[in-house]
């Protein structure tokens, strides 16, 4: 999957003004909805939390990935933000945060949220894109890091 596709250039922010997980996750479903991607901003957002609430969404290495399924979106979307300061999002490896993409799919697109989750965490993993990614020091240069190390996964 290549993150051009479900990752719109306004939908990119450096950086983040919040300082905990949940002000995080509200500023980027904030930021979908005054973009137009999603019909029903408080839906979204309780879809997402009520995901958080049941599992991390913190993946190590400085990066989460919020998501939900729900039809408060028309079709997949992801907003990624990078933090001003390292915050708390109990992720897995007991890290804090830099970078977060909040994936958002309609509920009947499991195939290619999946798929979708899978593309972001290879990004992660890839050590170069990784590296780029944390030194982005702007929206334009986060978007062009991502998308360019999503091509031809």
């Amino acid at each position: 999957m290549n993150l051009a596709d479900v990752l719109p250039r306004e939908l990119v922010c450096v950086p983040l003004a919040a300082t905990n997980k949940y002000d995080a996750i509200t500023e980027l479903v904030d930021l979908m909805a005054a973009k137009g991607r999603a019909d029903r901003r408080d839906e979204l957002l309780g879809a997402v939390m009520e995901r958080e609430a049941q599992r991390t969404t913190g993946i190590g290495r400085g990066f989460a990935v919020p998501h939900a399924k729900t039809d408060a979106v028309r079709s997949m979307v992801i907003a990624l933000g990078k933090t001003s300061v390292p915050i708390d999002f109990e992720s897995i490896d007991g890290k804090p945060v830099l970078l977060i993409a909040l994936l958002a799919s309609p509920s009947n697109s499991t195939q290619e949220h999946m798929q979708a989750l899978t593309t972001l965490s290879r990004l992660i993993m890839n050590e170069k894109a990784y590296q780029g990614l944390v030194d982005a020091p702007d929206a334009e240069s986060l978007y062009h890091i991502a998308v360019e190390s999503s091509k031809g996964r």
